[in-house]
């Protein structure tokens, strides 16, 4: 834990006092172990203790660096997880902006991962009818996916991001070694993005993920990744923006990923999990349906497995069936399921929704 707290306070620009490291990790065991006696805490791993508890915190430190370049910054936490992305916590982000004495001549700036990004976009995209936003994401699912594009949302009890906006941030700020910090689940959970769009629109990218499993080879080449992803993403929401044509490839194993989270009731599987086994289970459909080659999903398989996500995941008929029927790449009796023609090229294909869960079952 020491280690990784260290690394992640240099990653943040901060020095810290000497011993300070050595100090916090004491207190991350202490921690641990008294949460073993009493509820304490649902984060029970250490390198989580040292990401989600002590450097989300030491990242708050860089409001002193704005302040001292003349900026008022008021800071506002919101607790890790899915949870967060609801109403409550953005008519609470609303009324600490009106508290802060926010203006439209002032802006939002999210630091932390998709929950952040997405919840402080849609607060950004409401309040005063919208006022400017900044995007600095530090996990590596937010910075290839969620922190470009434009799209902010909260979740609803109906389901995943059913209330939200299309608010393009004015900038976006990417440190890759604020990766170095993330727990390796989180870091390979954002992975399932990265390989999404090898298999939407670059075969040879996908091939080059293929051949660098550990999470040293990925680091290694980590501003290479960051970039392709984000200008194929760039290349997509230029021609759409709206969601209604070609964006639609950037959903590529969400339709069946959003059931997998909700049969999970979100605390089971995370984003990039579900994302990864919707994945491989519309390769499976693409196969069915004479679409997808017989030998892609295998490969897809091998790939993901080879990076510790998983290739399927249970759910239930009334899971597939709710997550079908909130899609919005549905209309009327219809949905849109993207499916891959072949490694690196994705295309939509229409067929009744009632088709699609006869499929699933």
């Amino acid at each position: 834990m020491q280690a990784r707290i260290a690394s992640g306070l240099t990653a943040l620009g901060l020095t810290p006092p000497d011993g300070a490291a050595a100090r916090l990790a004491e207190y991350g065991r202490l921690l641990l172990e008294q949460n073993q006696v009493m509820n304490l805490t649902a984060i029970t791993q250490s390198d989580q203790v040292a990401a989600l508890h002590f450097l989300d915190s030491a990242a708050l430190l860089g409001c002193a660096s704005l302040e001292g370049a003349g900026f008022r910054v008021t800071a506002h936490t919101v607790p890790a997880g899915e949870g967060s992305k609801c109403p409550a916590r953005l008519a609470e982000l609303w009324e600490a902006m009106m508290d802060a004495g926010l203006t439209r001549t002032d802006a939002v700036a999210a630091l932390g991962g998709g929950v952040v990004g997405d919840l402080a976009g849609f607060a950004a995209a409401t309040i005063l009818r919208g006022v400017d936003f900044v995007q600095i994401p530090t996990t590596l699912l937010a910075q290839v996916d969620s922190s470009v594009g434009g799209k902010v949302a909260v979740d609803l009890e109906y389901g995943k991001n059913l209330a939200g906006a299309f608010w393009q941030p004015r900038l976006v700020l990417m440190d890759p070694e604020v990766l170095d910090t993330l727990p390796l689940p989180v870091f390979m959970e954002g992975m399932a993005e990265v390989v999404k769009y090898g298999c939407i629109k670059d075969a040879a990218f996908f091939d080059f993920l293929a051949a660098r499993p550990s999470r040293a080879e990925l680091m290694a080449e980590m501003e290479h990744i960051l970039y392709t992803c984000c200008a194929i993403k760039r290349s997509v929401v230029e021609q759409d923006e709206r969601d209604t044509g070609e964006r639609m490839l950037l959903n590529f194993g969400h339709t069946l990923g959003h059931a997998y989270e909700l049969a999970g009731h979100y605390t089971e599987w995370s984003h990039g999990a579900a994302v990864a086994a919707g994945m491989c289970a519309a390769a499976r459909l693409g196969v069915r349906l004479g679409v997808t080659p017989a030998e892609l999903p295998e490969r897809l398989e091998e790939a993901l497995s080879a990076l510790g996500l998983p290739t399927a995941i249970p759910c239930t008929a009334e899971d597939y069936a709710a997550a079908v029927g909130l899609d919005k790449k549905g209309a009327g009796e219809d949905i849109s399921v993207i499916l891959l023609e072949r490694m690196g090229r994705a295309v939509p294909h229409r067929m009744p929704k009632a088709k699609l869960l006869e499929e699933l079952r």
